[in-house]
């Protein structure tokens, strides 16, 4: 049976252990739901499903073809929630609550979730090598919001991220093209188009079998800006104790990446390029100048096909986190601090929905956990 865990971690400093208790998680995998694709379905193409043959940069593997956006309707949101599932109460963010306190130096916050997704017909991954790519998906926040208690509401601005490699970057010498899959997608184009594992045809290999998205992680997220580089920090809240998978694809508890996004002006590094680039406007155009790629902003990643380098720290969250001089002359706190407050409220989230830790994930996506794999420790 899963068993959640309560207990009182004190805060701590960039590399130091998380703030407040985390759930306890379970080992065991459940079957992931099919669909079965139709001949007669009219369907945009993903940007995975649009790519040239399999290369070295993006793996192995053949995602289905699925529409891009997909609006949520009344009926969409009366969906019965099962016993074994909160209902998504859709007050967990709170706006305004930390009003002037957040530095300057922190662009944009929110929750965090890590999947990844097995090799065609691979539906419980036994290693690293049958994974088929790794995804974030990023839940943004208000800048100023807090977290109270149930789940969070479905704002419709989540971003799905293709990391198009097995496992994340942990040093600089680990350097990931990741792009964005979906932008301002729902939880519901996220459940159909993303988590639900699906069947399809193809002319040379007859029916295939693509599974379904596995989570390996939940927590909370800061875009951050150090001056001359942006960073994507994280610090993770379930599972509580990082087991073999979360290390095997390069999770720690509290991790960072330097984020720089590539000009689509020029051509893209070979083995790389997608069949189209970002819709830009042309203001976001002109900042790049003459530069082939500059810090990520967060608005960059509002647009599908943004291509972003992904650069791994082995420093941890240190760098990403360095308090700017205009924040400590105006009083504000250190971004390691705002981080690890918001990790605190969203550990007694967390932990406060019914549930073991693969429950608890999907019911924040608003997603039934029971269709779904279940987070794994061990391969």
């Amino acid at each position: 049976m899963p068993t959640t865990r309560s207990g009182d971690k004190g805060a701590a400093g960039a590399g130091g252990e998380s703030a407040g208790s985390k759930h306890q998680i379970t080992n065991k995998t459940s079957p992931a739901s099919k669909r079965t694709k139709k001949d007669g379905d009219k369907q945009q193409k993903t940007i995975e499903e649009t790519l040239p043959s399999p290369t070295e940069a993006y793996g192995s593997g053949h995602q289905p073809a699925k529409p891009m956006q997909e609006a949520k309707t009344d009926e969409d949101q009366k969906e019965p929630q099962p016993e074994d599932q909160p209902a998504n109460d859709g007050d967990a963010e709170q706006p305004g609550a930390r009003d002037g306190a957040v530095p300057s130096s922190i662009l944009e916050k929110g929750l965090i979730y890590f999947f990844f997704r097995g090799r065609v017909g691979i539906d419980e991954p036994s290693s690293v090598n049958e994974i088929a790519r790794s995804y974030m998906v990023l839940r943004p926040l208000e800048k100023d919001a807090k977290l109270g208690e149930g789940t969070i509401n479905d704002a419709g601005n989540s971003r799905l991220i293709a990391i198009p490699k097995k496992v994340l970057p942990l040093s600089g010498r680990d350097r990931w093209i990741a792009f964005v899959e979906k932008s301002d997608a729902s939880f519901k184009t996220l459940k159909d188009d993303f988590l639900s594992a699906n069947d399809y045809t193809t002319k040379t290999a007859g029916v295939r079998h693509s599974p379904g998205a596995t989570p390996v992680a939940e927590g909370i997220y800061a875009i951050t800006t150090t001056g001359r580089e942006s960073h994507l920090a994280y610090m993770i809240t379930l599972p509580s104790d990082l087991g073999e998978v979360q290390t095997e694809i390069g999770l720690r508890e509290k991790g960072s990446f330097i984020l720089s996004t590539r000009n689509p002006s020029y051509e893209a590094p070979g083995g790389t390029a997608l069949p189209e680039g970002p819709d830009y406007p042309e203001e976001v155009l002109d900042e790049f100048r003459a530069l082939r790629w500059m810090p990520s902003q967060p608005k960059h990643l509002d647009y599908v096909s943004t291509q972003f380098l992904l650069v791994g720290e082995s420093s941890g969250i240190e760098k990403a986190t360095e308090p700017q001089k205009e924040d400590k002359k105006e009083g504000k706190e250190e971004p390691v601090e705002e981080m690890q407050k918001l990790e605190d409220e969203d550990t007694h989230r967390m932990e406060a929905l019914k549930g073991d830790d693969s429950t608890t994930i999907f019911a924040d996506l608003d997603a039934h956990a029971k269709d779904y794999p279940k987070l794994p420790t061990t391969f």
